[in-house]
């Protein structure tokens, strides 16, 4: 399938956990939707009960694992306030199990599953975000565009079905839509480009970056507009308060430009440059 789920160590600052040069449609990748995959309470009770000083209600889907042989994402369901609560505390580290296991390295983390999007215009060029200096992540940073697939938009706030089979089938199939439609409307809101200019996405893989173990998803987009004419959209985007600048990279300078993001968006560009070697795009 061309994917692979051995977890790429760097001396940097990401781990690829899922490369898939060759890249996933819509109908290549499946999701495996469980409590299983929930996040596993600390046996430390203090650190649990400092989880609870933070706010923040949103429900997100957890990454638990992947199945490289199917292709699958195992994904449970964390929130918003658990997120800041354990990778994005100051005693983070005290959260994690001193091991090679990914999973089990991560399981008392909530790790929610971001997403990201190496979107190409038109005419060559790679759109990337300066983040505003009010976000909780990263301000001023440089990033790919992006942000989370939703539970909610799904209707979903728990597992109530979880041994409903027919139900839970189907529940995966459209969980794995909207990992899909999810990074769509991410653009959308951040870049202010219509859907109708942008490729279906194409999965390349899971970054995670190495502090606070935070994952993304990743995936590659075309748009079928000038770089010129996205800056002009961009004075409008939904989310244009999230970022204070839109950035049109030619693709000879990307390298430079990901070396000052983020780990996990680092990551991202490893794997899109995974996919140009694989794809010769």
């Amino acid at each position: 399938m061309g994917s692979s789920s051995d977890s790429v160590m760097t001396d940097a600052a990401y781990r690829l956990l899922l490369t898939c040069p060759a890249g996933l449609s819509r109908s290549q990748l499946f999701v495996d939707f469980d409590s299983r995959h929930d996040r596993k309470p600390h046996s430390n009770l203090k650190l649990e009960e400092s989880i609870d000083e933070y706010g923040g209600c949103t429900t997100l889907f957890r990454e638990g694992s992947v199945q490289e042989t199917e292709n699958c994402l195992c994904l449970g369901l964390t929130d918003y306030r658990t997120f800041i609560g354990t990778n994005l505390s100051p005693s983070w580290e005290q959260y994690i199990v001193a091991t090679e296991d990914d999973v089990e390295q991560c399981k008392h983390t909530s790790s929610p599953l971001g997403n990201g999007a190496i979107v190409e215009t038109f005419d060559n060029f790679i759109l990337v975000l300066e983040r505003s200096h009010n976000v909780g992540e990263f301000p001023g940073h440089l990033v790919f565009p992006g942000g989370h697939s939703e539970p909610e938009e799904l209707g979903i706030s728990g597992h109530a079905y979880d041994d409903d089979k027919t139900f839970r089938d189907n529940l995966n199939s459209m969980i794995s839509q909207e990992m899909f439609d999810g990074i769509i409307r991410e653009v959308e809101e951040e870049i202010g480009v219509p859907a109708i200019y942008l490729s279906d996405p194409i999965f390349i893989g899971i970054s995670r970056r190495v502090m606070n173990v935070r994952p993304a998803a990743f995936f590659y987009i075309k748009c079928s507009l000038s770089s010129s004419d996205i800056l002009r959209l961009y004075s409008k985007a939904k989310d244009g308060f999230e970022s204070t600048q839109l950035c049109t990279v030619p693709k000879s300078e990307l390298a430079t430009a990901a070396s000052k993001m983020p780990g996990c968006h680092q990551g991202g560009f490893a794997l899109y440059d995974l996919m140009l070697k694989r794809t010769n795009i």
